[in-house]
């Protein structure tokens, strides 16, 4: 490689593209890195179908089965371009990378580094490393050098946000690769996020989301078992600050002080995302799930008497080793008892590295396809009930960006509810910006979507609402380069809300 070279534009100024796969912990990490490559002088390659970027992350998830082909399969698609443009760097990053460390080169000689899931901060060193030295540069923590959150960012929205208040886990559940990969809990200091949030409420965010691997273990690391509870109510006391989230939390750890908390917190959103993963109490042993289904059903029991309107939302792992009928249908039986507003439902496929992947009695594909094709017509029709008891009341929404595909041919905007419920809306005849609040009434509710035809009841115009309109300007004025006749990669898709995603939580 050359210090000077074609892929560089006019000025020396170098593009980037972070590819995003698996959680909510990804997308967040994928922030940190895009800041920590602008910090460093890349600029956010522009959309653009066909093109290439200089520097190309890919930041990975290692608890699917065929995680590793999906990767490689990219980086194979990528070689000759990097061939025909010398000076392109490709580097790969995340689980899958602290897992197969010293395979990825030998599989992919092209990629210039690799780094794992406890050193994103390396990540700029590396490449220039990687780029005067000529050679692959490995690196591969083995603890958190770093809080993720301490690093620099670059926000995909301007008016919601990840706050992270702790990294690893501290359960052995046998379908889970992440602890191995992101070690043992380790907590933030309270004050330390307390003051992420208000900095980024002075920024112009009025939404947080608490992240945490089981987000409601919190305090564990600092010796407070009712840490995450006031850690809550402290949200409440920042001025400027609308709505609190948190994801995801683990049934174990789900106490009546915390449940108290979200009840009497004034911006703390009725809504809850708990994982069930299975309702048999035999699999739930086998999955070293540290709860049974009296459990689960009792805190969804205590949430909807504390808050009534609460959506609940779920992950669930089908075909899991030595599940039977008469397992699957106590999962069916926890989903009607539930009534879950939607289930992130997965068929269960080997994690290599993991205990499940090793049990006898792995169950068929066949049997697992036609199991989980019944639990989907069930929650689809569950969710649909429940969408339906909205309809006619009057809700809040924020605004969003990106989320309703068809807004554009229906002249609707989307936005979501306080129960984290999307909506898609009229466009009122003055301006809305992501970030403003809207206030509707719902007309129509399908299941994975609710709609209000009707004209706006009213629009309210925020800060957060200025803050996305500041950095759309700045973002349409920002230069690029001129670049040498080369095209550059698209960013990804913006996001959808999260709840899960991995079913490892």
């Amino acid at each position: 490689m050359s210090s000077i070279d074609r892929s560089q534009s006019v000025g020396g100024t170098r593009t980037y593209e972070v590819r995003t796969y698996g959680c909510q912990m990804n997308v967040h990490d994928s922030e940190r890195l895009s800041g920590l490559l602008e910090d460093a002088g890349y600029v956010r390659a522009p959309e653009s179908a066909d093109g290439d970027a200089d520097v190309v992350v890919f930041n990975t998830c290692a608890v699917r089965e065929n995680a590793d082909n999906k990767l490689y399969g990219n980086l194979g698609r990528l070689a000759p371009r990097k061939v025909s443009r010398p000076g392109m760097q490709i580097a790969v990053g995340g689980c899958l990378a602290q897992k197969d460390r010293d395979t990825i080169v030998k599989r992919a000689p092209w990629v210039d580094v690799v780094f794992g899931t406890h050193n994103i901060g390396k990540l700029p060193v590396l490449l220039e490393r990687a780029r005067v030295q000529e050679e692959a540069q490995v690196e591969i923590a083995e603890s958190l050098e770093a809080f993720p959150s301490t690093l620099p960012t670059r926000r995909e929205s301007a008016y919601a946000a990840w706050v992270s208040i702790s990294v690893g886990c501290n359960n052995t559940c046998t379908f889970c690769i992440v602890p191995a990969l992101r070690g043992k809990e380790k907590d933030r200091r309270p004050g330390d996020i307390l003051a992420e949030v208000e900095a980024l409420v002075a920024e112009g965010v009025s939404e947080i989301t608490l992240l945490g691997q089981n987000v409601n273990a919190y305090g564990s690391d600092i010796g407070d078992r009712e840490a995450f509870g006031k850690l809550l109510r402290a949200c409440g006391n920042i001025e400027g600050l609308e709505r609190v989230r948190f994801t995801s939390p683990h049934p174990r750890d789900f106490t009546d002080d915390v449940i108290a908390a979200m009840a009497e917190t004034p911006n703390a959103m009725p809504q809850l995302h708990m994982p069930l993963q299975s309702g048999s109490d035999p699999v739930l042993k086998a999955m070293r799930r540290s709860y049974r289904q009296d459990r689960y059903l009792g805190i969804i029991e205590k949430v909807r008497a504390a808050i009534p309107h609460a959506a609940i939302t779920t992950d669930i792992i089908v075909g899991f080793p030595g599940e039977t009928e008469e397992d699957f249908e106590q999962t069916l039986h926890v989903v009607r008892e539930a009534r879950f507003a939607q289930a992130f439902t997965f068929q269960y496929s080997k994690r290599p590295g993991t205990p499940a992947a090793e049990m006898d009695d792995q169950i068929p594909k066949a049997v697992v396809q036609e199991r989980y094709e019944r639990l989907v017509a069930l929650q689809e029709e569950i969710s649909w009930e429940e969408n339906k008891k909205q309809v006619g009341r009057t809700l809040e929404l924020m605004v969003a960006e990106g989320e309703g595909r068809k807004d554009g041919a229906t002249h609707r905007l989307s936005g979501r509810a306080p129960d984290n419920r999307l909506v898609h809306f009229t466009k009122p005849d003055q301006e809305v910006r992501p970030g403003d609040v809207v206030t509707v009434e719902i007309t129509y509710a399908a299941p994975h979507h609710l709609l209000a035809e009707g004209e706006v009841l009213g629009v309210r115009r925020t800060r957060a609402g200025d803050a996305w309109e500041k950095r759309n300007a700045a973002e349409q004025t920002k230069p690029v380069g001129v670049m040498l006749g080369l095209p550059k990669i698209g960013v990804p898709e913006p996001q959808p809300a999260v709840a899960s995603g991995c079913g490892c939580d």
